[in-house]
């Protein structure tokens, strides 16, 4: 691909390209677009089993006190927060790309080292407390630094897939779908191969050896049957020049890309600490552990079935108010699941419309993410994918630090002793973690979008049209 030189970002002519002649409004096949989803569902299998098990592993597995795991969750969730914009930053800066992209080889690569270090995550030497609080830090730091080198080639690989709008939803769609997918599968299979193996040590470290497998296998059908498409104009001077202090710039000029990032502080703080808390949730507030593989079949099966309609929702409503209208959903629905008296069907009934309700703007999300990307470029005359994707990642790690000090921290606070009956002020603890806090969370989010994100669709395809302009007057399309 020529590089060459964007003299005027904002440049708008007024001419119309047709689909036939550029390839980034081109229609996607559906082989493509599922999968690209795929990717998540790879990345489900190994992300999701450190949200939700870790914990529990770390805590009743390995005995480490809850105090401790707060701070191992908290501190590695912030170094892998800093290590993200490091991480989009050279992968901005690749030279020599070859046929098979910029993004894609770097994220197949990465995943194949991730899932050997997920495996490890679950392995716990014979140590003293102390070594084992160690072993975990490096452990768990190491995995979140190759975890940024695999999820930021992946979500910036949409953004040169296609410009078009519905196409975009679409791609959301089939990535909220293999993240759900994961998240149900994960959450239905792993206790079981647990409590199958009777020594529970051996049984986690199983579970992540299968879950491992299947992720690699999903990255691999993401790599092999999807291009980047989207031809990019690089204005190479600026970015040769490029320091740590631009990189901010492009962050902090770009309102719609804050407000995404404190959108994700919330709804993704929402989503894990419920998938923390759901097994301890089970264990204690329901009596039963078991219960817990039902209900995330349930409230996750039911999810895969809301995504599918993103499309059609966004297509009748628009993105933005699709999304404020699920987080709002899901904030109701919490809420009443903190403030009704504990019933297994009122509980199953309420977590499960308020999972649903928080899937459609977390899938929604991604095609805001691709947006961003372009209103950057547009914006500033310079295309940063993976500096951009590396900044909303970065409000995703912060996110889940939230969730671990939440979850480990109500248990420390409440008095929570592992494998016993726990007291009142526990049991209340934890289902506020479970129920109120992602009620409240939601409930922010929901105005943080409605009434500060302003790039709406209208808008986003004029800024498509522009960027589009600008390559075919220099030759980039031809």
């Amino acid at each position: 691909m020529q590089e060459i030189i964007n003299t005027s970002p904002h440049k708008d002519n007024g001419s119309k390209i047709t689909t036939n002649q550029i390839e980034h409004f081109k229609k996607l096949s559906w082989r493509e677009k599922i999968c690209y989803g795929f990717g998540d569902f790879g990345n489900g299998f190994m992300f999701d089993l450190g949200q939700a098990y870790l914990t529990k592993y770390w805590i009743d597995i390995c005995t480490i006190p809850a105090a401790a795991v707060a701070g191992i969750f908290a501190f590695t969730k912030i170094f892998d927060a800093f290590m993200d914009p490091i991480a989009g930053s050279l992968i901005d800066r690749r030279k020599n790309i070859g046929r098979r992209g910029k993004f894609r080889p770097v994220m197949m690569i990465s995943s194949i080292v991730l899932a050997l270090l997920t495996i490890v995550t679950f392995t716990m030497p014979d140590l003293s407390l102390s070594g084992k609080i160690l072993f975990a830090y490096v452990a768990y730091m190491a995995w979140g630094l190759v975890y940024s080198f695999t999820n930021i080639p992946y979500g910036s690989l949409a953004s040169v897939m296609t410009r078009d709008i519905s196409e975009r939803s679409q791609l959301a769609t089939t990535r909220q779908a293999g993240s759900i997918g994961a998240q149900l599968i994960t959450g239905m299979a792993f206790v079981p191969i647990v409590i199958a193996s009777g020594d529970p040590r051996h049984g986690f470290f199983v579970a992540a050896i299968i879950m491992s497998i299947i992720g690699v296998i999903g990255f691999y059908i993401c790599y092999r049957n999807t291009r980047e498409n989207v031809p990019v104009l690089r204005n190479t001077e600026a970015e040769k020049k490029a320091g740590f202090s631009d990189y901010i710039r492009v962050v902090f000029t770009n309102k719609p890309l804050l407000c995404i990032i404190l959108m994700t502080l919330f709804t993704i703080s929402a989503m894990n600490t419920n998938n923390q808390m759901m097994i301890f949730f089970c264990q204690y507030n329901l009596g039963n552990m078991g219960l817990q593989p039902l209900v995330n079949g349930i409230m996750m099966g039911c999810s895969v079935l809301g995504i599918l309609l993103i499309p059609t929702l966004v297509k009748k409503f628009g993105k933005k108010k699709t999304a404020v209208s699920g987080l709002l959903i899901g904030c109701i629905a919490n809420i009443l699941n903190f403030v009704i008296t504990t019933n297994i069907y009122t509980f199953i009934i309420l977590v499960t419309i308020g999972y649903v309700a928080l899937a459609i703007p977390n899938g929604i999300t991604w095609a805001f993410v691709s947006d961003v990307i372009d209103y950057g470029e547009w914006h500033n005359g310079i295309r940063k994918e993976g500096i951009t994707y590396a900044a909303f990642n970065f409000s995703r790690k912060i996110a889940q630090a939230i969730a671990a000090v939440v979850s480990s921290g109500i248990l420390v606070l409440t008095g929570y002793v592992a494998n016993i009956t726990q007291s009142e002020e526990t049991l209340t603890g934890i289902k506020a973690a479970m129920t109120l806090y992602p009620g409240v969370a939601l409930g922010i989010a929901a105005i943080i979008i409605g009434l500060f994100y302003s790039l709406s669709d209208n808008h986003y395809k004029k800024i498509a049209n522009d960027l589009s302009n600008n390559l075919w007057e220099n030759g980039q399309i031809k």
